[in-house]
């Protein structure tokens, strides 16, 4: 669960109200425990993360205009550019990634911190959500085996 949001709080009570019923449970769960996050544990799953990023086959102008987006985001707010690009095809993500940087570094500190919140909440939700595709393929052990769904029947 850390993997997906990095507050041990958040991943403590993701952990502890196992087994979901189903992935929907999972999710929605996941949604009222970042909700539930103090200013401490949003710090801290905040300094877990890392900046969103571009795929290796990005332009490479792109990639130096992010990394210098980056580096004057973290030196602002103190903490990685989060950002959930679920939904947005390939060859858009680099200019959704640069906009949103662009636009969020106007914020003041709290608004900022705010957005960073309910972005964090995205990408736990787009993790949790390829977690449990994973676990419902024939790749990986199933879910009931790791305890994350209640068996059937």
């Amino acid at each position: 669960m850390l993997n997906c949001c990095g507050s041990r709080r958040w991943a403590h009570r993701m952990a502890t109200h196992r087994p979901y019923p189903n992935p929907d449970a999972l999710l929605a769960a996941a949604d009222e425990a970042s909700y539930d996050l103090s200013q401490a544990d949003l710090t801290e799953a905040l300094a877990a993360e890392s900046s969103a990023e571009l795929d290796h086959g990005a332009p490479y102008a792109a990639l130096l205009a992010l990394d210098a987006a980056h580096a004057e985001y973290e030196r602002k707010f103190g903490h990685a550019f989060v950002i959930s690009l679920a939904g947005h095809p390939p060859e858009e993500q680099a200019d959704q990634l640069l906009g949103a940087i662009r636009r969020r570094m106007t914020h003041e500190v709290d608004e900022e911190r705010s957005i960073s919140a309910d972005e964090l909440r995205r990408v736990a939700q787009d993790r949790l959500w390829d977690l449990t595709r994973w676990l419902t393929s024939t790749d990986g052990p199933s879910a009931t085996e790791i305890g994350l769904f209640a068996p059937v029947g």
